[in-house]
């Protein structure tokens, strides 16, 4: 893949050093560098076996065990547990030591941005994680490597402890609502920032993909950075086509350019 031309990056480079304010807005495609695959790339999981959509869908996970119990298979066995985070995840950390970095809005569920070294208060898990699950009956929450311990044991569909209920990881699905808080707190900063960075996600879920022209209407740079085109590129002022892992870090201060 072609990385954007040096004088482009340089420019980008530039605006990030100037900026008070970074807001940046993540999404799976930082986190494929680490071996957890993206879900509407060409290689996404969602592109190439679109039945496995329903097991991120409230409604269907709900009405078939089927379902859910394919979705505790697959969280068994998911890459997430082995990923280590990548050259992008601590370019941000390094944004942060300089002082730079207003807020981190992720998409991602995966944890790799705490893993890294991200301060916590400055991360909005906007969909939620995988540290944890939640019941869907009593909203009771336990660490996830405790259900998982009972996949492993022989429970193809593990209920509440508690009260009898569903279980399920605790991110936001398909149909499910987003903490309000969360939401309210993505959009003050996106309304706050200087310079909104958009890196590895295609901008097509609402509402977290608003957060770019709040920022873009309120006055900030917006910058994005996507293996492919996004949907929202026409909003930005510079669009990175290209490797996320060894062009971040060369945007955010990580790496000097060559």
């Amino acid at each position: 893949m072609t990385e954007p031309a040096e004088e482009l990056l340089e420019r980008v480079r530039g605006w990030v050093d100037e900026a008070e304010r970074v807001v940046v807005l993540t999404g799976a495609g930082i986190s494929t560098d680490s071996g957890i695959p993206d879900f509407r790339g060409p290689q996404g999981v969602w592109t190439k076996n679109p039945g496995a959509e329903k097991m991120a869908t409230l409604q269907h996970y709900v009405a078939d065990p089927d379902v859910r119990r394919r979705a505790w298979r697959n969280r068994l066995e998911s890459p997430m547990w082995s990923a280590e985070p990548n050259d992008g995840h601590r370019a941000i950390v390094e944004l942060e030591r300089r002082g730079k970095l207003h807020t981190l809005i992720t998409q991602n569920v995966d944890s790799l941005h705490h893993r890294a070294g991200s301060s916590p208060e400055l991360v909005v898990e906007i969909h939620g994680n995988t540290r944890e699950v939640a019941c869907l009956d009593c909203d009771e929450r336990a660490p996830m490597e405790r259900a998982l311990a009972r996949v492993s044991a022989g429970e193809d569909d593990p209920a509440c402890r508690t009260c009898g209920g569903i279980l399920k990881s605790a991110t936001i699905s398909f149909g499910q609502g987003l903490v309000a808080a969360d939401l309210e707190r993505a959009e003050r900063a996106a309304h706050a920032c200087d310079l909104m960075l958009a890196v590895g996600t295609t901008l097509a879920v609402f509402p977290v993909a608003g957060v770019v022209p709040i920022a873009k209407h309120a006055g900030a740079r917006v910058v994005i950075l996507n293996a492919s085109p996004t949907e929202m590129d026409h909003l930005a002022d510079a669009v990175l086509l290209g490797p996320i892992g060894p062009i971040l870090p060369r945007i955010l201060g990580a790496a000097r350019l060559q």
